[in-house]
């Protein structure tokens, strides 16, 4: 049976959500049936290494999405690739619009990861990005909330949405929980008698972490804590001066991106995500397979979907600090019987995001839309 091969578009494998997410599709597709290439821009990401090595990885001479058109184009046509796989509102007009100037019969199927939109102006540039859409032959939504607002925002008909939610490597987790090792220089922050919070993501406004900032000095007045932020982003002096202002600065600390953040997370008393939007979050999912306890916004759409409406982790009013800061405290205060129950049911939330699992329902969607006409 000859194998199907599927491109990936991306602009690059940086430390995002949704390159994560492409690593996981990517080294766990069936070999037997798929041959997998990954298209970047030029330029490096942290997640390259992770790549599996039979995976035939083409990075373009250009760092201009619109510049990439014609030479991803070519690539479609000259490697006989039968599906191109993107993610992500700039890059999926992107491959749309390579498969169609390709001339070949490659099948373009998108990837819809965030609740985008509000504004005037950024409702009608998601309709814009909405037309473009209709043209591709297949559209994925990470949660039932993201498909809601591509019908609502994008006009684009329900029945073409497929939604499949995001896959999570539990072996790779596992892997670098048991045999990862955290910086020396960081051991610090765990050997001690304090209750550990820790968050990632970068540090930007949809990240809402002065949210987090300002709960966290409210619980560390009523339980001595400390806050560990993963991350690199423009708010950083931001939220250190936030920081000094609640006198917590020197209970904060920035120690930017990890590649093996699961080694950290593990450790934590606590994972909080204070995001004011969200596609599916697959932080929560990971921090749940780590074995550490959850409190998150419950901000579009992904959260409430991944904790089930508050049965795997608390949920809490996006931007109120004052609730967060409670949900914080009944987490780091409870039982180490109920600690256990709470990690229990974590990890048994976080098999049904199994990338084996996930990654099953990506093959069948592609098969399908290859037999479509």
């Amino acid at each position: 049976m000859k194998k199907v091969k599927i491109l990936f578009f991306i602009y690059q494998m940086g430390g995002g959500g949704a390159a994560r997410t492409l690593l996981n599709i990517i080294n766990n597709l069936d070999r037997s049936k798929f041959e997998p290439y990954l298209v970047t821009l030029n330029f490096d990401g942290s997640y390259e290494k992770e790549l599996k090595d039979d995976v035939k990885f083409i990075k373009l001479d250009t760092k201009r999405l619109s510049r990439s058109i014609l030479r991803l184009a070519k690539i479609i046509k000259e490697e006989g690739i039968d599906v191109a796989f993107s993610t992500i509102p700039r890059v999926n007009t992107i491959a749309i619009i390579a498969s169609k100037l390709s001339f070949s019969k490659v099948k373009s199927v998108i990837r819809e990861a965030d609740n985008l939109g509000g504004s005037l102006r950024e409702n009608m540039q998601l309709l814009g990005f909405g037309m473009v859409y209709k043209t591709s032959d297949q559209i994925v939504s990470l949660s039932e909330g993201v498909k809601a607002n591509l019908v609502n925002r994008y006009k684009v008909k329900p029945e073409r949405i497929e939604v499949i939610y995001n896959p999570v490597d539990l072996n790779s987790i596992n892997d670098k929980v048991e045999h990862g090792k955290i910086d020396p220089e960081h051991e610090a922050l765990f050997l001690t008698d304090d209750k550990v919070i820790i968050t990632a993501g970068r540090l930007v406004e949809q990240k809402d972490q002065r949210t987090l900032v300002k709960a966290f000095a409210k619980v560390n007045n009523e339980i001595s804590s400390r806050l560990v932020i993963l991350g690199e982003g423009p708010l950083k002096e931001e939220l250190m001066e936030l920081a000094r202002e609640l006198s917590v600065l020197d209970r904060v600390h920035f120690i930017g991106f990890q590649s093996n953040p699961y080694s950290y997370f593990t450790k934590a008393d606590l994972f909080v995500l204070s995001s004011k939007h969200e596609g599916f979050s697959h932080v929560i999912a990971e921090a749940l397979a780590t074995g550490t306890p959850v409190v998150s916004t419950n901000c579009k759409s992904g959260p409430e979907e991944v904790l089930n409406f508050g049965e795997f982790g608390a949920l809490c009013d996006v931007g109120n600090d004052e609730q967060m800061a409670g949900e914080m405290l009944k987490v780091l205060s409870v039982s180490e019987q109920e600690r256990l129950q709470i990690i229990e049911k974590g990890y048994a939330r976080a098999r049904d995001f199994d990338a084996k699992q996930i990654v099953k329902q990506y093959e069948q969607l592609f098969l399908s839309t290859l037999s479509k006409q």
